[in-house]
């Protein structure tokens, strides 16, 4: 037996050619364009490369959008003042301020400051609140691109048993409020282990579906889980790899090759969960520009 691979490249794309598609009907129809705002603090490598990947993405879409550069130790108050000038710009519906902040800015306090209404992350506690009882609001986009991920490739979670690994604010619990709901594409038995959970093979077998996002390279193996799951690993981690250029290579938080042999679908590292992260972020902002979900 060998698992179908879910491409998250593929689906991400089906899913950015529908939002441009609706972008271009919003703008005829209604004359408005979708703005999306990021701002950038300090010069981390991979916060730069992130926001610019979501910017192309932007670009694509035929959005409007704009990239606040600050420097490492601008004041919390500085940022704050930017993040109320953008909650009061018409032409702006989505704010998403690049995680890790610097130490001395508050990353709780920025990310409440942000009207929830244009929070295309989706970590405001109004929307986390919201998520958890089941009202609309913008999902966390990693969680949204997981449940958008099962819907497409064909794995209903409804009435299956989910096992979230991780419970992370921005990927394990929220992932398990939105499958737990009620709702279409939802309505799944979940249950969460974690780093405090003594054998986490125990739940890990026990799983239908398995969602890896513990952040331990390769620590999920084929002999951990179920014959004929299906598997959506979120990690990203770096392993030491020699024959490689860079001198490592990225790996998720499941070892592919022995899963692989187990489960019946499973997403790659890189090119499974990665992709539709930033295509969520489309989507929320296109669903801000609509007013789809305050109306």
């Amino acid at each position: 037996m060998s698992a179908i691979i879910i491409d998250g490249k593929k689906i991400s794309e089906d899913i950015k050619r529908e939002i441009k598609l609706e972008t271009e009907k919003l703008k005829v129809e209604r004359g408005i364009t979708p703005g999306l705002a990021f701002i950038l603090v300090g010069e981390n490598p991979a916060s730069q490369s992130y926001v610019k990947m979501k910017g192309k993405g932007c670009d694509e879409m035929g959005f409007y959008s704009i990239t606040e550069k600050l420097p490492v130790d601008i004041s919390e108050e500085k940022v704050l003042q930017l993040i109320n000038q953008f909650n009061h710009d018409p032409k702006i519906h989505g704010i998403l301020v690049q995680l890790p902040l610097p130490i001395h800015i508050n990353e709780e306090k920025i990310i409440a400051a942000i009207d929830y209404r244009k929070d295309v992350d989706g970590f405001h506690p109004i929307n986390l609140g919201r998520l958890m009882i089941g009202l609309p609001c913008f999902k966390p986009c990693t969680p949204a691109g997981i449940q958008e991920l099962l819907l497409r490739s064909g794995n209903d979670p409804a009435g299956k048993h989910v096992v979230v690994v991780g419970r992370s604010n921005i990927v394990g619990k929220p992932i398990a409020n939105i499958l737990l709901q009620k709702q279409i594409g939802a309505n799944a038995i979940v249950t969460i282990a974690h780093t405090g959970t003594k054998d986490i093979s125990i739940f890990t077998k026990q799983a239908d579906i398995l969602i890896a996002a513990i952040g331990k390279a390769e620590s999920i193996t084929g002999d951990m889980v179920k014959r004929g799951a299906v598997i959506i690993d979120v990690g990203i981690n770096k392993v030491e790899d020699i024959s490689a250029k860079s001198g490592y290579r990225i790996v998720g938080d499941v070892n592919f090759e022995s899963a692989f042999k187990i489960a019946s679908a499973i997403t790659p590292v890189p090119g499974g969960v990665g992709p539709m992260t930033i295509a969520m972020v489309l989507k929320n902002t296109f669903l801000g520009a609509r007013n789809i979900i305050y109306s």
